[in-house]
């Protein structure tokens, strides 16, 4: 049996034909994966293979085959999530590094660039000086790593140390908004704390978490002998991109002897934006914060960013111990090449181990862009939230459900005629689906005070001004095209 190696001198030829396949790509219209000409399920399902095709074979596969049946999710007009296709020089490093720097780990450039481009995200995103970070694969995990943190302090406050010891019988609890991402409640079950135990405050009416309501479910818990062990407050939760009033949760959380997050995966970078940045204020007051570069900075996905001001609590909360063949391969004593130290040990501030360079990704973005470049991104995508909010309340077919705060915006097609309030609903229902089987325009939906709402997000850096007036002007088209009559029997 020959065994074969990778080869070496072929990731430029390798690169080219890939890189083309995927300019090709993006300059057609794409066809949906379900409506594809290509049988691809069939081509791709199949038993382990035995023997291998070889490379070319392999590469020409993905590309006839995976390649054109994959979500749209890069092109111009995909609003949906909170996640689009990177940009090309980010994608480019980060096929580089996966072969550069498999790990992040010793002092090589790779490492460096870890730490330099948390301290640029400190500073790009306007968090306190000296906050220190760790990346991870994307916001539950950021989320998680920052309540373990939480988690690990408030109890330490009390003589007890959760990672080694457990929780020692406490009943903790966590307190965030309605509004806020659901990887709360899954970081509070993942950490013992118990996902029932968040408690989550009412809003008001622009969908910001309620700070007099929150102190009052705080005091109530601690009247019960209940720990408070976080406060979490979202600089743009994912719904609507509200920013809740940091500086009074902040303040609140300091009042009880809780920790404050800052729960930034979306909405941190809004900052930039000299038009909203005062409702940053309180950020400085953060104890952990967190952003994803995935998102509003466009790199790739699998690149979120946790910060704290102190990472020791980090290392306290989540180091796996020294192992012989780990720590006991390095020595910082005397150091002469690269792997005579570990350099930062990231793996023992986060979840992970085994890890991909992801600092090099961002440090990327900003080298490529710089702080005035990212500025713009943001602007723009807001500017786009506020056009449709323009239209949305210039349209006597079409309300604006919220004003937008940041670069998403939530309205509805409202009927030209008298409907109840279940039949509005259900004929935005049949718009979204319409959207999404009979269009290019990818966007999802939310509910805005117990009422459906189309929901487009804008971090796109593909999209135009005239991707967003042609998606307004197809809800329109849609809407009035709509059969009432069915609407209104589905309502019954």
């Amino acid at each position: 049996m020959t065994v074969e190696r990778p080869e070496i001198g072929r990731f430029a030829e390798t690169f080219e034909q890939v890189g083309a396949a995927l300019d090709d790509w993006l300059a057609k219209e794409r066809v949906d994966a379900l409506r594809s000409p290509t049988d691809w399920q069939s081509q791709l399902a199949g038993p382990v293979p035995q023997y291998g095709l070889g490379a070319d074979a392999t590469l020409q596969e993905f590309i006839d085959v995976v390649l054109p049946n994959g979500p749209h999710l890069t092109s111009e007009a995909s609003w949906g999530w909170i996640t689009t296709g990177p940009s090309t020089v980010p994608t480019a490093v980060a096929a580089a590094s996966a072969i550069a720097a498999p790990q992040r780990q010793a002092l090589t450039a790779f490492n460096m660039l870890e730490e330099l481009a948390l301290d640029w995200l400190v500073e790009l995103c306007g968090l306190p000086s000296g906050m220190k970070g760790v990346f991870s694969s994307g916001g539950s995990t950021a989320n998680l790593i920052a309540l373990g943190a939480a988690r690990q302090w408030a109890l330490e406050q009390r003589g007890i140390d959760p990672s080694g010891a457990g929780l020692g019988g406490l009943e903790l609890a966590v307190y965030t908004s309605t509004q806020a991402h659901h990887t709360v409640q899954r970081s509070a079950g993942v950490l013992g704390i118990g996902r029932r135990r968040v408690r989550t405050i009412a809003t008001d009416k622009e969908l910001r978490l309620d700070a007099d309501a929150l102190e009052a479910a705080i005091a109530a818990d601690v009247s019960q002998g209940v720990v408070p062990v976080a406060v979490v407050a979202a600089a743009g939760t994912t719904n609507t991109g509200a920013v809740d009033p940091l500086r009074r949760c902040g303040e609140i959380a300091k009042k009880f002897g809780a920790w404050f997050h800052v729960d930034g995966a979306y909405g941190l970078p809004g900052i930039l934006d000299e038009r909203v940045a005062p409702l940053y204020e309180g950020l400085e007051l953060a104890d952990s914060a967190i952003t994803d570069p995935h998102k509003w900075l466009n790199a790739p996905t699998g690149v979120a960013a946790t910060f704290v001001r102190d990472r020791s609590v980090l290392y306290r909360a989540f180091t796996q111990e020294p192992a012989d063949y780990l720590e006991g391969a390095f020595s910082d004593d005397d150091v002469q090449v690269s792997f005579d130290s570990m350099g930062v040990p990231y793996f023992d501030f986060s979840v992970e181990l085994s890890s991909p360079a992801r600092g090099v990704i961002v440090w990327s973005i900003l080298r490529e862009l710089g702080v005035d470049g990212i500025r713009a991104r943001v602007v723009q995508d807001n500017d786009f939230a506020r056009h449709v909010a323009r239209r949305a309340s210039e349209h006597a077919r079409l309300e604006l459900l919220l004003d937008p705060v940041l670069s998403i915006c939530v309205f509805r097609y409202r009927p030209g005629h008298e409907m109840s309030e279940a039949g509005i609903d259900a004929a935005n229902r049949e718009i979204l689906r319409r959207l999404a089987r009979e269009t290019r325009f990818i966007v999802s939906s939310t509910i805005v005070d117990g009422t459906f709402a189309l929901r487009p997000c804008f971090i796109n850096p593909r999209t135009s001004l005239a991707d967003v007036d042609a998606f307004v002007d197809t809800v329109i088209t849609l809407g009035d095209g709509l059969d009432a009559t069915l609407v209104d029997d589905r309502e019954r």
